[in-house]
């Protein structure tokens, strides 16, 4: 049985962290064999804007990029189609790190260098599949570290071994009573 964290919070008010309650279920006898972070951690991209979008002079897919962070304005070659110019975007320097384990080098694309990247959905870990780049939908900070951001809308998976005798906790609901019961709050109706 997989639940979130948040999820259970909308039937119970509790203070423990994730890795509290999977202790305190553990210990009541359902079994949590894993808590899996939705955002998985990443390092080195900022929220960067989008100041200008040409087209590659070698390429027919891609744009050459003028990207502005805190800090100063980078060139950036993008391939994605919905890149356009006033975007706030998730933006990985040189020396970045993705959650996928990629670390963003200086790169030469079709004879134009590029020094960072301009990030999808799917690029952060956030989504399986992103058709092009992650269009911030309201105006950030620029420079500001893009996975603090996310950090704050954090929410975790916690996956329980549920056993014959407790199908009482076959639902999100039961769980959360099973977490009122643990943390002495009362369960939300």
């Amino acid at each position: 049985m997989k639940v979130t964290y948040r999820w259970l919070k909308e039937f119970v008010d509790f203070k423990e962290t994730p890795q509290e309650i999977a202790n305190l279920l553990t210990e009541a006898g359902l079994e949590v064999e894993e808590i899996i972070p939705l955002v998985k951690p990443f390092d080195g991209v900022v929220v960067g804007k989008v100041l200008e979008v040409q087209k590659h002079p070698n390429a027919d897919k891609l744009s050459v990029c003028k990207v502005q962070t805190n800090e100063e304005t980078y060139q950036v070659i993008c391939g994605a189609p919905n890149v356009a110019a006033g975007q706030f975007v998730p933006f990985a320097m040189v020396g970045a790190r993705l959650p996928n384990g990629m670390k963003i080098k200086k790169a030469k694309i079709r004879g134009v260098e590029s020094f960072g990247m301009i990030c999808s959905k799917e690029e952060l870990g956030l989504e399986h599949h992103s058709d092009g780049i992650w269009a911030f939908e309201r105006e950030l900070s620029l420079g500001e570290d893009v996975y603090s951001i996310l950090k704050d809308e954090q929410d975790w998976i916690i996956d329980i071994a549920i056993t014959p005798n407790r199908g009482d906790c076959l639902s999100v609901y039961g769980i959360a009573r099973e977490v009122a019961a643990l943390t002495g709050n009362p369960l939300k109706e």
